[in-house]
């Protein structure tokens, strides 16, 4: 069975591997329910989804409605002023057939000009307090995608006592100076705070190319190799305090979870070099390039 560990401040022992439940977003119902339980096999309790992710959130409601005190259960609202977040929120919970949202997250909030009004006056923050007053909600967060996610979080740390964070973390993207300083300084505070880490793209190679043949369940070119996709992992979860979202490509789910399940590693330097030279491991994210672009997922 995988690890569990505080999430944060929430007082939940939350499965060291999240499931992301965008895997979810395309797929029948009979096809989600087999993908769904798998995550009894390995001990998963925490299962992260977005308004935005197809039809996920609907595919959850026939396990919501059997099981929901077993999940830690988060969703996200990617819309920005506080009437629209509220509507959108009401909506999952409708989707989602549950009264009450465990952690709801303001989705990507990296840009500054969506940053001042979802944080601001009559912003989508407004919306999520009032909805964890009312009870609707229990926790707030924030995620992000881009190279700008760890500067922008720590940001909106300084502004909001938020009880997550969301961002990419891989050995690619921690090659780059800035990013990985940016990240130092925002995990620091996390640390401090008690702020939960929940990391995405932990098993990406690089961005699909116009040669690749292979289907695409996920936006992005995983690993699939078993030993490289172990130390990316292990790259991951070697380091106190992150959690692993699981990648919207539901056919790596059972070796990602594996790889959770077995011990983990201090991370091979070495050998994470070689991978990205053997494998062609490119960053999904270069400042000025690629930070925007990408599709939901």
């Amino acid at each position: 069975m995988i690890d569990t560990a505080p999430f944060g401040r929430t007082g939940h022992q939350s499965s060291r591997a999240l499931f992301g439940a965008a895997a979810l977003g395309a797929m029948s119902q009979e096809k989600a329910d087999v993908v769904l339980a798998k995550l009894d096999l390995y001990g998963i309790n925490h299962i992260d989804v977005a308004a935005s992710y197809g039809e996920a959130e609907l595919r959850l409601a026939p396990l919501m409605a059997e099981r929901r005190s077993d999940f830690f259960l988060a969703t996200k609202t990617g819309l920005r002023t506080k009437d629209r977040a509220r509507e959108q929120l009401l909506a999952s919970l409708e989707r989602m057939g549950v009264d009450q949202i465990d952690l709801i997250q303001m989705h990507n909030l990296t840009k500054a000009d969506e940053w001042e009004v979802a944080m601001g006056p009559g912003g989508a923050l407004e919306s999520l307090v009032e909805a964890r007053d009312e009870g609707l909600v229990r926790f707030i967060g924030v995620t992000g995608h881009g190279t700008y996610a760890p500067e922008m979080h720590f940001r909106s740390l300084e502004a909001f006592d938020f009880d997550s964070v969301l961002l990419p973390y891989n050995f690619s993207m921690m090659q780059n100076e800035q990013y990985a300083a940016d990240f130092e300084k925002l995990y620091e505070v996390c640390q401090e705070r008690e702020v939960a880490m929940q990391t995405i793209k932990g098993i990406a190679l690089r961005r699909w190319q116009e040669t690749d043949t292979e289907k695409h369940f996920s936006w992005y070119k995983p690993i699939r190799e078993q030993a490289p996709l172990k130390r990316a992992v292990d790259y991951v979860l070697s380091r106190p305090g992150l959690f692993l979202n699981t990648s919207s490509d539901a056919s790596l789910l059972d070796a990602v979870l594996r790889a959770v399940g077995d011990p983990v590693s201090a991370p091979d330097e070495k050998a994470l070099a070689e991978d990205v030279a053997d494998l062609g491991v490119e960053p999904l994210f270069v400042r000025g390039v690629s930070d925007d672009v990408y599709p939901e997922g």
